[in-house]
């Protein structure tokens, strides 16, 4: 069998980052590398390949706000956030554990940007993530209800190892829109990871869900197993246009 067979073989079976490294020996010669060395360099190039595909295809489905990560955030001691707990959080044992995040606060300081920075790096880790803005996602779920997508659009959300909803309880919350929340965090309860950012304290979740049954049913299921950051301080709206938070 030829090089060129071996190739088409390798290409067949879309194994791109071997394909790159092996044409590259062909033009550079063999003898620079011993044969385990070689075989090394071709699994390497291939795990590569598969990871920054996956990669990229786990950020394109999240569709994050924010271009963010952890290494960029800001820890004015305004803003009183502990970087001792994001270190912490950022080994993603939580996500394992099945823990939620909660982060409250004004706007502008920096809520959603750290949840997506979360977000984000779960990805670079290889966890599956979903954002929404929380009014448009409940919002859409009332139309998929009409269209018959519903049950397919709450097991894809279901199924995703970290769900990040943001900005929750900007808008009123009717009955519908509770019975949403209720039916995403029951299924989510204990078997997968949610991120909340609202600008209301947990204290007033009751008011914001604005039905006492299912909020004390949500708070319970959800509070117990959670990571709180309370962010504080003056917006940072301008200084994420600058890419300085």
């Amino acid at each position: 069998m030829t090089n060129e067979d071996t190739l088409e073989k390798i290409k067949i079976m879309k194994l791109y980052g071997m394909q790159r490294i092996f044409k590259s020996a062909l033009d550079m010669g063999f003898n620079k590398l011993s044969p385990d060395e070689f075989v090394a360099s071709l699994v390497d190039a291939e795990w590569e390949e598969r990871y920054n595909r996956k990669l990229t295809r786990l950020l394109a489905t999240a569709k994050f706000r924010y271009k963010a990560n952890l290494e960029s955030i800001s820890y004015d001691s305004g803003r009183n956030l502990d970087k001792n707990m994001v270190l912490k959080l950022s080994s993603f044992e939580w996500i394992k554990r099945k823990y939620n995040l909660i982060i409250s606060g004004p706007t502008g300081t920096g809520k959603s940007y750290l949840a997506c920075a979360f977000g984000n790096n779960a990805c670079l880790e290889g966890y599956s993530v979903l954002y929404y803005n929380s009014s448009k996602l409940f919002n859409s779920l009332r139309m998929k209800k009409v269209d018959g997508s519903y049950n397919r659009e709450i097991d894809k959300i279901k199924k995703t190892d970290l769900l990040i909803l943001d900005d929750f309880g900007l808008e009123p919350f009717d009955k519908k829109t509770a019975l949403f929340l209720m039916e995403i965090i029951e299924d989510r309860h204990g078997q997968k990871s949610t991120i909340i950012t609202s600008q209301y304290p947990i204290s007033s979740w009751h008011d914001v869900v604005n039905n006492q049954t299912i909020a004390d049913a949500v708070c319970d299921r959800i509070l117990h197993s959670s990571y709180t950051f309370t962010l504080k301080g003056d917006s940072m709206r301008k200084l994420i246009t600058k890419g300085l938070t």
